[in-house]
């Protein structure tokens, strides 16, 4: 089988895609954070070129948070809002000792 046998990828036809499938790949990348190529029967290439030219194209727009990671800045919050508590409770107790010359 030579360079262009059948089923080399120099003998399979390029495939064209509409620009609104290409927009709904990037968004799907973009929101979901993870490989969608092979389950879009893409090459991973082919995406990355278009995730890249979106980004540069709408650069300082961020993309609206995921459920995900909504639920987990709202979880983050909480345990920054406790361990500032916790410091502030730890830095009186410091300052009574300090004071105190047992």
């Amino acid at each position: 089988m030579g360079l262009f046998g059948k089923g080399s990828w120099l003998s399979q036809k390029r495939r064209k895609f509409t620009p609104e499938y290409r927009e709904e790949a990037v968004k799907m990348v973009i929101e979901t954070s993870r490989p969608v190529a092979r389950e879009l029967g893409l090459v991973e290439g082919t995406l990355g070129i278009w995730v890249n030219a979106y980004r540069r194209e709408n650069v300082g727009e961020e993309p609206p948070l995921t459920v995900d990671e909504r639920e987990r800045l709202r979880e983050q919050e909480r345990e920054l809002r406790e361990l500032r508590q916790k410091v502030a409770f730890l830095e009186k107790v410091a300052a009574y000792f300090a004071k105190d010359p047992r």
